[in-house]
């Protein structure tokens, strides 16, 4: 007869087969899959090792390559802007303004003179002060930079930007702004926090070069970066040479939204890679054949881009 004793020894038994055959495979087992893992592991920390080097090459590449850009700036760009007068215009989300300052000493480099530098406060491209724009540009006409000759309608943006875009600009005959009211003009903007300015800034450029940052992504987004475009549309024109420089990337980015436009596309130059020093150099190049010989070419290595840098200069 069966009883409960025997059940116990019998699983007993079971139990113990099963551990003596689990420490005899893995004794049989270790050493083979233990070579087998410690192969695996060695070739992995090689191949680490081989990437990490190649992406310490790729960047002391990248670096020589901007270096090699900085020294040869000088003789692709040495006196092809001299005696050229040209404002910059920083749109908001460029940083610290890094990119501005790179540029403008490429277009000093090409013996341009810098009229005026003026960065773009948030505050302009705010739908909420529609209005307030509006009462602004009625309130800072001047005698030689009168609203008569603004755009009529209800678009701050555009009214103010053509404003600036008067009081900036040289004009192609007739009455140059004088010297006060571009002055009056720009401290109105700047005392109401719509613009920061130098204070050597005049006006009286034959061009203009926009250096525009990241795409805005807030809940106004699309308005600000439509905003962006407007004001790139005022600053620009068969006698308004302008270049947009930045970054093409990222939804509603200015430069991408120029070369979107079929009208824009035709009369405003781009750079899409001027956060790097071969971008800023292009940059340069671009200027020159915007201003000088009165081209357009789009540039860089973004959708749009025809090539690098301006045919002549390759």
């Amino acid at each position: 007869m069966i009883n409960f004793r025997y059940h116990v020894v019998s699983l007993t038994a079971v139990f113990l087969a099963l551990a003596i055959g689990l420490v005899v495979g893995t004794a049989a087992l270790n050493g083979p899959v233990a070579e087998n893992l410690k192969s695996q592991i060695t070739a992995l920390n090689k191949d680490n090792s081989n990437k990490r080097d190649q992406i310490n090459q790729y960047r002391e590449e990248i670096n020589r390559s901007q270096e090699f850009a900085t020294e040869i700036a000088p003789a692709l760009l040495n006196g092809k802007l001299t005696g050229r007068k040209l404002a910059i215009v920083v749109l908001p989300g460029t940083g610290t303004g890094d990119n501005a300052d790179a540029i403008a000493q490429m277009l000093t480099i090409a013996g341009a003179t810098i009229t005026a530098r003026v960065n773009v406060q948030d505050k302009f491209f705010d739908p909420a002060v529609e209005v307030e724009l509006l009462d602004l540009a009625s309130q800072s006409s001047q005698p030689t930079i009168s609203t008569e000759v603004l755009p009529l309608n209800s678009d701050g943006v555009e009214t103010a930007s053509a404003q600036l875009a008067l009081t900036l600009l040289q004009r192609t005959g007739g009455t140059q702004p004088a010297a006060g009211d571009v002055t009056a003009v720009l401290t109105a903007y700047s005392d109401q926090g719509y613009i920061k300015v130098d204070d050597k800034a005049v006006g009286g450029a034959e061009g203009v070069v926009m250096v525009s940052g990241e795409p805005p992504v807030d809940k106004d987004a699309a308005k600000r970066s439509q905003s962006a475009l407007t004001m790139a549309d005022q600053f620009s024109g068969d006698d308004r040479p302008l270049v947009v420089a930045g970054a093409g990337v990222g939804d509603g980015n200015l430069i991408s939204e120029v070369r979107g436009d079929p009208t824009l596309v035709k009369q405003i130059s781009t750079v899409d890679n001027a956060s790097t020093t071969d971008g800023q150099v292009a940059t340069g190049l671009a200027t020159v054949e915007r201003v000088v010989q009165g081209k357009v070419g789009q540039y860089g290595l973004a959708a749009g881009a025809s090539s690098l840098v301006p045919k002549a200069a390759s």
